[in-house]
């Protein structure tokens, strides 16, 4: 598909699997909002996020309780709720269970959990129901109790969940657990780490994609790597998500992009927009999250929906340009 002069196009929806949902092609990560992983955002700034997110037609919001810090759970929750007062109607959240901050990150994927996770969400988010619940990156499939299917079938039969996903960690170790719970119709939505840095999922986004599941891709700017604001001397505060990295493996990552930026042409504007179309240009993908910290990045992010697939010529180049997949967070 060829860009002709003048030619734009305004967001995307598509259809989220086989639910209902008619979502954004690009949606709005809150991980960043009042937690430490990519350095302080306050209120401020996070409900202006959102309220641009809404302005570009952003329709889905992404959250969690592990979203917090040490101190209090579910920060972003509480964010999401205020910045989305008052249009619920109009918006889809999704939100996840099994992990909170106060707790350590403790894997906890049992029915009382569920239950009591969903209840605190639904007060912090300033609502009754929530639509698509994720389990929150089980590490294996030894964590998960049986019991914790039916009390998500009696949150779904009381209207307070509708649909069930899976947020996928530990690729490797429980990418057949997806696929097992897809095919019994346990979850209906999978949530996994897709970018240009790192294509480790490529197979099961295809495959599930395919068979009717909803796919979100996230971390697809690889933890702020693709944003196009770091450089080689980059150093990172101590306790962020980036500073685990060494001098070398930052060089490395950086070289990867420099490498990429050709993807950055008209009309693109920015390797976010590159990052994120590229995403969009699977067809298996019904949505993308960028994780942006301020209005203006919502606002160049959410223009990737906006223009024409890259051509094959150029996806094949990319290809080419893909040694290794750089490890997620």
């Amino acid at each position: 598909m060829s860009f002709q002069q003048g030619q734009k196009r305004t967001m995307e929806y598509r259809r989220l699997g086989r639910t209902e949902l008619e979502c954004s092609a690009v949606g709005l990560g809150t991980w960043a909002f009042n937690s430490s992983v990519y350095g302080p955002v306050d209120r401020t700034a996070a409900i202006q996020a959102i309220d641009a997110a809404r302005e570009v037609g952003i329709n889905l919001f992404d959250t969690a309780p592990l979203y917090g810090t040490g101190e209090e759970d579910g920060i972003a929750e509480s964010v999401l709720g205020s910045g989305l007062r008052g249009c619920r109607k109009d918006v889809i959240i999704s939100t996840k269970f099994g992990r909170k901050p106060t707790e350590g990150n403790k894997a906890n994927f049992n029915g009382r959990y569920a239950r009591q996770s969903v209840e605190e969400s639904l007060k912090r988010l300033g609502t009754d129901y929530i639509d698509l619940l994720f389990f929150h990156s089980p590490f294996s499939p030894r964590e998960i109790d049986d019991d914790v299917w039916e009390s998500l079938a009696r949150l779904k039969r009381e209207g307070k969940v509708r649909f069930i996903g899976h947020s996928i960690s530990k690729f490797e170790d429980t990418q057949e657990m997806a696929r097992t719970w897809a095919e019994e119709r346990k979850i209906d939505v999978i949530q996994v780490v897709y970018s240009l840095l790192n294509r480790e999922a490529e197979a099961l986004i295809g495959e599930l994609g395919k068979a009717g599941v909803g796919v979100v891709a996230r971390e697809s700017l690889a933890n702020g790597f693709l944003s196009g604001k770091v450089r080689r001397d980059s150093t990172f505060p101590a306790g962020t998500l980036n500073a685990r990295y060494t001098r070398e493996e930052v060089e490395a990552r950086v070289d990867r992009v420099e490498a990429l930026s050709f993807l950055v042409r008209e009309p693109i504007e920015s390797m976010p927009q590159a990052a994120l179309r590229w995403v969009l240009d699977n067809p298996c993908v019904s949505l993308v999250l960028t994780g942006a910290k301020s209005a203006a990045e919502v606002r160049d992010g959410a223009r990737a929906s906006q223009w024409p697939s890259y051509s094959r010529e150029e996806m094949d180049r990319a290809a080419l340009l893909h040694i290794s997949d750089f490890a997620a967070a």
